[in-house]
């Protein structure tokens, strides 16, 4: 009986492990879909970030698998990323390397939320996060747009900065209140 329930219960932990993976790559899909454009760059400002980050607390390491298979399915064509649209060409534009940095900065966050369970730490490794995210994408954004590094940062980081910073404190009380 013993071996039962424990075969039972180690089913159902791996199914609600493989569901919040697929609820946080679902999630990031919709984040992309609430969009501001900003008239003097090509990154939009979306909520991506907050569920990036969200998933991180939340799921620990595995939040790079639902970063990877949100960044798989868009790349497959599926209307996934901002604008509803979909295919590999977004992983190679402007946009690219933000998108990559998700699944940099969700496994990066998730190892250091796993073990640093601090308000303090974990504030820390969102901010990290961020950086992650940020500096892949501006690295991308100024490769393709063949800009120097101040404009690149210009265009890339500046503007997010302050909503990201907002998100992260979003995704930490979310987080929390999902943990108690």
């Amino acid at each position: 009986m013993e071996r039962i329930l424990s075969r039972s219960l180690t089913i159902d932990r791996t199914l609600s492990g493989v569901l919040a993976i697929i609820l946080f790559t679902a999630l990031t899909a919709l984040g992309a879909f609430v969009r501001v454009p900003l008239p003097f760059t090509p990154v939009p400002v979306t909520l991506q970030v907050f569920f990036v980050l969200l998933s991180a607390v939340v799921l620990g390491r595995r939040a790079a698998i639902s970063q990877a298979l949100y960044l798989s399915l868009g790349a497959a064509g599926l209307p996934l990323f901002t604008g509803a649209s979909g295919g590999f060409a977004h992983l190679l534009g402007p946009t690219g390397g933000y998108l990559l940095g998700f699944v940099a900065a969700a496994f990066v966050v998730g190892m250091a939320t796993a073990t640093h369970k601090s308000a303090g730490a974990m504030s820390l490794s969102l901010l990290l996060g961020i950086a992650i995210i940020h500096g892949c994408g501006t690295l991308q954004l100024g490769l393709l747009l063949q800009l120097a590094p101040p404009r690149a940062v210009q265009l890339g980081v500046v503007p997010f900065i302050a909503g990201d910073l907002l998100k992260a404190a979003a995704a930490l009380a979310v987080a929390q209140g999902i943990k108690r």
